[in-house]
């Protein structure tokens, strides 16, 4: 078992298990800004060990539920709101599947977004958690389409993700599906391990620039109209 500090707690962390890493703490920078009121809806798609469902409880009084296609990611997400005494529902399920009955307050999405070979992403193993597809978008496009029903009204999406897989498509996306989206913030990110050893591969596709190593990832929020 590893451990993670972030933002004033330490998180359990398993091999195999996303940890925060800078699109956390910038989703999670995003949520804090946003303000939603104490007792908010708060739903936390691909939440890895549970950071941002952890924030969210801790920080609003949130009502929060926390999902993941990993089961040990879900048992994670258990055990830190446990340890940490927080009320977190972690479900285990593909994307928004486990609550495509129910409605939120706040949807905060965290989902892989790396760029690679495979046109479809990997049933098992740790690269569940960045593997997207030859653009990058196997998941977002599926939240674009997915999180807006979900949405209460006056509801908020937050969602990150790199600039390589498309901010405009993002945004129109959910333009698209009645929402009023906006870049909210961005942040200069160096790129990790993976998207290093593809680097060739993205300069390729003309996806980044030659000896172009980072990338820009966004908070993307949507918000659905009061009436």
């Amino acid at each position: 078992m590893l451990w993670r500090y972030w933002w004033g707690v330490w998180l359990l962390r398993p091999p195999g298990v996303y940890r925060p890493q800078g699109d956390t703490f910038l989703l999670a920078a995003a949520f804090r800004d946003a303000a939603p009121p104490a007792g908010a809806r708060v739903l936390d798609v691909c939440t890895g060990t549970g950071a941002l469902a952890l924030a969210a409880a801790r920080h609003t009084g949130a009502r929060v539920t926390a999902i993941d296609v990993s089961a040990r990611a879900v048992y994670t997400a258990r055990l830190n709101a446990r340890l940490r005494g927080l009320r977190v529902r972690a479900l285990r399920g593909d994307l928004l599947a486990p609550v495509a009955d129910e409605s939120f307050d706040v949807i905060l999405a965290n989902p892989p977004y790396v760029p690679g070979p495979d046109v479809s992403p990997p049933r098992h193993g740790r690269s569940r958690a960045w593997e997207a597809g030859p653009h990058g978008r196997l998941l977002l496009d599926r939240i674009c389409a997915g999180a807006p029903p979900l949405l209460a009204r006056g509801g908020t999406l937050l969602l990150v993700h790199s600039a390589l897989c498309g901010i405009r498509t993002t945004l129109a996306s959910l333009r698209a599906a009645g929402l009023k989206a906006a870049v909210i913030a961005r942040r200069p990110e160096p790129f990790g391990p993976v998207m290093r050893t593809r680097a060739a591969r993205l300069e390729a596709h003309g996806l980044i620039a030659p000896g172009q190593r980072h990338e820009e990832l966004v908070v993307i929020r949507a918000d659905r109209p009061q009436a």
